[in-house]
């Protein structure tokens, strides 16, 4: 593949994105007015309350392509997180748009999914589905609304606005319809904030990489098979005749890094220029400014179909994704059926209704982690792990 070289004559123009950038003069603030915290922004007073939460320590132990028992080296929700907070910031400070507010949103778009990855999810929104489903971005803006419980005043974590807007991503336009102002952005079908833009692409780019980072260490993918990639190949071949008598882990690492710096590079570039592009700093507020050259995506969507092909419906992973979708099933059916087993504070369940108790066992389920449900599960259907 031949990556087309940016045009970068009016960038002078612009250096960055600033304009675009939320601050806290325009933020339309928390749900509950609080104290301006000291020595630090508002922004980051919302990421340190998401690094804070119970539902984030969770994500330590809640899949992201293989089980936490299937090896220590494996990324979990917890590490891939942060490795999107790395890539989102690294963009946001190149275009000068609201570094926190970004680190803020990538830190917590997972903090909703289910244990089991994509399979947990999956089972879950099947067993929901004559409830309105299941969403993982809907139940990240539940969690920081609703069920993290820490303060005297309100549930959740009174997030500022644009926090909440930018964890929400997407979501049904049903469920849109009843969240109010932050589902606004959704039924009036507008692009996020840049800063919601970037953690978005930042979250494809970091699994791209790390997915096929594991994907090598479990021996699932091979050079071979990733060479069908016409960038793997290149960038591969270019380092391999380089590094003649470097070990292949060394490679490997190599290729991943200089991948990595192509999308992220890119990204900054072909932001800046679609912004100029589109008239900056007076652009379209319907126009999406944050995305790849042409080509660079066209890379980019390659690499995801590699995966989904080689990777992510591998039979070992199959095999395990079939699993985790049994337990999902067996422990909803078995809350709807016992809602007081799921916790001491629900005495009784014939105060809720039906609803009500979907809602809260999806709740429960989607906050275990992979050791917790398999435990419950081993527990309540006496069978082996």
């Amino acid at each position: 593949m031949k990556l087309m070289p940016l045009d970068n004559t009016n960038a002078e123009n612009v250096a960055d994105l600033r304009a675009l950038a939320c601050n806290i003069d325009t933020s339309r603030g928390r749900a509950i007015k609080e104290p301006p915290p000291s020595h630090r922004s508002e922004f980051q007073r919302d990421r340190d309350r998401i690094i804070h939460c119970s539902a984030f320590r969770r994500l330590e132990y809640k899949t992201q392509v293989f089980t936490n028992y299937e090896g220590d080296m494996f990324r979990t929700r917890l590490t891939h997180s942060l490795e999107v907070a790395q890539v989102a910031r690294t963009i946001a400070r190149a275009l000068k748009v609201n570094e926190d507010l970004t680190e803020a949103i990538s830190l917590a778009h997972d903090l909703g999914h289910t244990p089991f990855g994509h399979a947990g999810q999956d089972a879950l929104n099947e067993c929901m589905a004559a409830y309105g489903g299941f969403e993982h971005n809907y139940q990240s803006l539940r969690v920081v609304d609703k069920l993290e419980q820490r303060y005297f005043k309100f549930d959740g974590l009174n997030l500022l606005f644009e926090t909440r807007e930018g964890i929400l991503k997407h979501c049904s336009r049903r469920r849109a319809r009843s969240l109010g102002d932050v589902g606004k952005r959704i039924l009036e079908r507008r692009p996020p904030s840049v800063e919601a833009q970037i953690a978005n692409l930042a979250d494809e780019i970091a699994y791209n990489h790390h997915d096929i980072d594991d994907g090598l260490r479990a021996n699932i993918l091979t050079p071979e098979i990733l060479s069908e990639s016409d960038l793997f190949r290149e960038v591969h071949t270019k380092l391999t005749r380089q590094n003649v008598h470097a070990h292949q882990d060394r490679i490997k690492h190599a290729v991943l890094r200089e991948m990595l710096s192509i999308f992220v590079n890119d990204l900054i570039d072909a932001s800046r220029l679609r912004y100029i592009n589109l008239g900056a700093p007076t652009h379209n507020v319907n126009d999406e400014i944050i995305g790849f050259s042409d080509s660079v995506q066209q890379a980019h969507i390659a690499l995801k179909k590699l995966l989904f092909k080689y990777l992510y419906r591998h039979p070992r992973i199959d095999k395990n994704n079939e699993l985790a979708k049994d337990i999902i099933r067996k422990l909803f059916d078995y809350y709807v059926a016992h809602p007081t087993q799921m916790s001491d504070e629900i005495d009784s369940a014939s105060v809720m209704d039906h609803m009500e108790i979907t809602t809260r066992v999806a709740d429960y389920i989607a906050g275990m982690t992979d050791r917790f449900a398999v435990t419950r599960f081993t527990e309540l259907f006496e069978t082996s792990s």
